[in-house]
């Protein structure tokens, strides 16, 4: 662990207050190793956490430490800054981004997920393993809807077949009349 020091220079100070700024910004965070990345594959990584709302940024260990703490996070985290760090920024749905680092990781193993905090609870990797694994915010709405959806849709469909059947009862009647006369 890295020395504090009583008294932190402008432009550090000035680092440590833009990353406290991003960190306000994020609903919640994942934290991973990025040492054995090359260029090209941590830009496709950031490409695609951009179009899941969330961004990933390289931090030094120490100002990450020094900017949580100050915001009152949990100790949890202070494991995590251990080796290169990339934090996630997560502003919509974590459980996506979550998936999206598990997978991305899968394919390209120098990625490593550390662990994370979702509302403002610390999750370990097994943790962000089995959160990935939920459906997301997405997909419990559309799962709500259609649950919701579907007595309406039944009750339509009840109110919409009495007058169909009283139509039909009333043209067979009036066939059998026609037929008898």
């Amino acid at each position: 662990m890295a020395m504090r020091a009583h008294k932190i220079q402008p432009n550090k100070a000035e680092a440590i207050d833009l990353l406290k700024t991003k960190i306000g910004e994020s609903k919640d965070y994942v934290f991973a190793e990025y040492r054995g990345l090359t260029v090209e594959q941590i830009t496709d990584l950031r490409r695609k956490l951009r179009e899941k709302g969330a961004e990933l940024h390289v931090v030094k260990n120490n100002f990450a430490r020094i900017a949580f703490d100050e915001l009152g996070f949990t100790k949890d985290i202070e494991p995590l800054f251990a080796g290169p760090t990339a934090v996630t920024f997560v502003s919509s749905d974590s459980n996506e981004v979550a998936k999206l680092l598990l997978e991305f990781a899968k394919e390209v193993p120098a990625l490593k997920v550390k662990g994370a905090l979702v509302d403002k609870g610390f999750m370990d990797e097994a943790q962000i393993d089995a959160f990935s694994k939920l459906p997301g915010r997405g997909q419990l709405i559309a799962m709500l809807m259609s649950a919701m959806n579907g007595p309406a849709q039944n009750l339509v469909y009840v109110l919409n077949a009495l007058p169909t059947k009283l139509v039909r009862l009333l043209k067979a009647i009036e066939e059998k009349k026609a037929s008898e006369a």
